[in-house]
């Protein structure tokens, strides 16, 4: 089942879910709208290769805002910390948004029992479109999981303090040993 809005706030006040910073007023009935950072990552090559790592380069957003291209994908992330030991977090884009035609996390909304960091976000725009930041772009949601399970800690992403390009060439590094 999904959390309401009341019991991802009751579970906030009782440490089961934690969102730093946290503002009441961005909870909806059953979810919690997340904003933008400052900064995106854009990738540098035109192709990119999954088996090795991928040159980046930082692009802040200024206040007055960044004009976006079509077709050009751009990683950015929340100002909020998330972590719950709890429940599964998952994390889509916020309706408003997609309506501009601005995609927010198109893939990996799926979120590991136990993540504890900042969300990489796969941003996507199907026309030019100013962005800015601190806006609520994307919004979290909780399920609760039944059955028992191993808390998951992921290697990868757990406790990121930055924008989190693929690091999936860890993976083939992995199969190598």
């Amino acid at each position: 089942m999904i959390l309401s809005g009341k019991e991802i706030l009751k579970n906030v006040e009782l440490n089961n879910i934690i969102i730093e910073p946290f503002d009441k007023n961005k909870v909806n009935p059953n979810s919690y709208n997340l904003s933008l950072y400052n900064e995106l990552l854009v990738y540098e090559n035109e192709i990119l290769d999954m088996k090795v790592p991928n040159k980046v380069k930082k692009i802040e957003i200024p206040e007055e805002g960044l004009l976006l291209e079509p077709n050009k994908l751009y990683l950015g992330r929340t100002n909020e910390f998330t972590k719950t030991e709890k429940f599964v977090p998952m994390l889509e884009g916020r309706s408003s948004t997609g309506r501009l035609g601005l995609f927010i996390h198109v893939t990996a909304g799926f979120g590991d029992i136990g993540f504890a960091g900042y969300w990489t976000l796969e941003i996507f725009c199907v026309q030019p479109i100013r962005i800015y930041p601190n806006t609520q772009i994307c919004q979290i949601y909780y399920h609760d999981i039944l059955g028992e399970f191993d808390l998951y800690k992921s290697g990868k992403y757990q406790n990121n303090t930055g924008i989190q390009p693929s690091l999936m060439y860890k993976d083939f590094e992995e199969e190598a040993k």
